[in-house]
């Protein structure tokens, strides 16, 4: 299994996971060209593609599938609430409601050689959800755009070989910053995003021995910064229960504007 980011801010999110026989994008909140680039370096064509799971509706998850379903005819799997937020975006409906295949939070889909798992996210959009992915004995999850975590959360995540996980924004910065109240408190609320400091506690509790790797995704530009997002969730490793050091684990940001390392597992 190979597991990248090939994106991951509020300008816009994807991630690839694929096998020698499957081959799926996690939302499509990029250009279909920079896809198509992306994929293109993976060695995989963009029409090999056996579907795109949309975690929610926000135009940072969904800003290039229009292109993507015009132009290659993937399959769309989301919420039943998703894909008809998405329908009522698409103004123009070019996008084939053919395409569009319902999922429901806890109930496996299978795609292949593929099982993913939706499971419910706390964030203000229709009825938004993350993704465990598994095959061939691996697991990865892309968790994003989640306000508070709960032991459902957790319960999902356990024994993962790679995640991606929000550390959206740092508590400090947010509050003396820019943003207007209404915003700082929406961010900050239990349908927002997820802080350093929480993303360090959800990782404390999923950490295992062997755990692969660790992206720190959607940093926000704003409110955060890749350093003190690495060093924030490592502190919160290290004053951690678990009997584990932030350098026990490859731990890295993942890229708001390009493809980030690729994991390879169970090679």
């Amino acid at each position: 299994m190979r597991f990248v980011s090939m994106a991951s801010g509020s300008s816009g999110n994807c991630s690839y996971v694929g096998t020698d026989h499957t081959h799926i994008l996690v939302d499509a909140g990029i250009s279909c060209k920079r896809i198509d680039e992306g994929l293109k370096s993976l060695g995989v064509h963009t029409k090999e593609l056996d579907g795109i799971f949309i975690t929610h509706e926000h135009s940072d998850h969904v800003q290039g599938l229009r292109v993507l379903c015009k132009k290659y005819q993937v399959p769309v799997y989301g919420t039943a609430e998703t894909l008809e937020a998405i329908k009522r975006l698409d103004k123009k409906q070019e996008i084939d409601p053919e395409l569009f295949c319902p999922v429901k939070a806890d109930e496996a889909v299978l795609v292949k050689d593929m099982q993913l798992m939706p499971f419910s996210n706390s964030h203000d959009a229709a009825n938004p959800v993350g993704y465990r992915v598994e095959a061939g004995g691996n697991s990865v999850a892309v968790v994003t755009d989640l306000g508070v975590y709960s032991q459902y959360t957790i319960n999902h995540l356990l024994g993962l070989d790679a995640i991606l996980l929000e550390a959206n924004h740092d508590v400090r910065m947010l509050e003396v910053g820019p943003y207007p109240f209404h915003l700082k408190r929406r961010i900050l609320g239990s349908r927002g995003h997820l802080s350093n400091e929480s993303a360090g506690h959800l990782l404390n509790e999923l950490l295992h021995d062997n755990m692969k790797h660790v992206y720190l995704g959607h940093i926000s530009k704003e409110n955060n910064f890749e350093e003190l997002a690495f060093e924030t969730v490592c502190g919160e490793i290290e004053a951690g229960e678990k009997p584990y050091h932030a350098k026990d684990f490859p731990i890295s940001v993942a890229r708001r504007d390009g493809m980030s390392e690729v994991i390879f597992l169970g090679e």
